[in-house]
């Protein structure tokens, strides 16, 4: 799904939210390649021109989550919680310290220990030395990266975990204004091909597990349907545990 269709569905899904008429729902998605630039982050960290981007077709949108710029593309699973906060907890630092024990978690399950880090946001791993630097300490990359934005204490944006993500598109920014850290990838973590439903369905599960929700597995088109039925009043989705599409 494109970044901006991607959107405009959050925005109706909270619009439904604050008004009752869904439970919380955790979007899934993959986005064409993209870069998206926080409400707080500086243009000076997307390094790459506008030619280079066209050349490349990675397109560029601002954006109202925190944080600063970022990439999405294939091979990344893009996650978008839109929560009531209310029903869970009013505190943003608890959600986000949620949102990456979610993705702790998930990566265990690969047998990978990742890690939070004082002061960044985000899920990260401590990548292996070199062959040529074996006496270096090994250094901490970025595996997924974490935007939130909330209203009303409704939730958007999530954040984005990287599976089989091309890394070579991170060299067009300075990740998340972060000038000395790399990210990193399941695949390269492992030496091995992992599947991008693999990684979603652990995410989804432990997701349920740290919002204690149940996970019900929801169409795109059945929940598009619903939002448009929710808009002329004729339906509600159902009152108790969580949607993943």
């Amino acid at each position: 799904m494109g970044y901006e269709p991607a959107c405009e569905l959050q925005h109706r899904a909270v619009e439904a939210r604050k008004a009752g008429a869904i439970p919380d729902v955790l979007l899934l998605c993959e986005h064409p390649h993209v870069i998206t630039l926080g409400r707080n982050g500086r243009l000076e960290n997307l390094k790459a021109s506008d030619h280079v981007l066209r050349q490349k077709r990675v397109e560029f949108y601002p954006s109202d989550r925190g944080g600063d710029v970022t990439y999405h593309g294939p091979g990344q699973i893009v996650m978008y919680p839109i929560l009531d906060l209310t029903s869970h907890r009013r505190d943003v630092r608890w959600y986000v310290d949620r949102l990456e024990e979610t993705m702790i978690r998930a990566t265990r399950e690969f047998g990978i220990e990742a890690k939070r880090i004082e002061g960044l946001h985000g899920t990260w791993v401590d990548a292996p030395a070199a062959p040529e630097k074996l006496d270096a300490p090994a250094g901490p990359e970025k595996l997924a990266a974490l935007g939130v934005h909330l209203s009303r204490w409704v939730t958007s944006h999530g954040f984005a975990y990287n599976v089989s993500t091309d890394l070579r598109y991170f060299d067009l920014i300075v990740p998340c204004g972060i000038s000395d850290k790399r990210a990193t990838s399941l695949e390269k973590l492992l030496g091995r091909r992992v599947d991008s439903s693999e990684a979603a369905e652990k995410l989804s599960r432990h997701f349920g597990e740290v919002f204690g929700r149940s996970m019900t597995r929801a169409s795109r088109s059945d929940f598009e349907a619903a939002l448009a039925k929710q808009r002329s009043g004729r339906s509600r989705l159902q009152p108790a545990g969580v949607g993943a599409l």
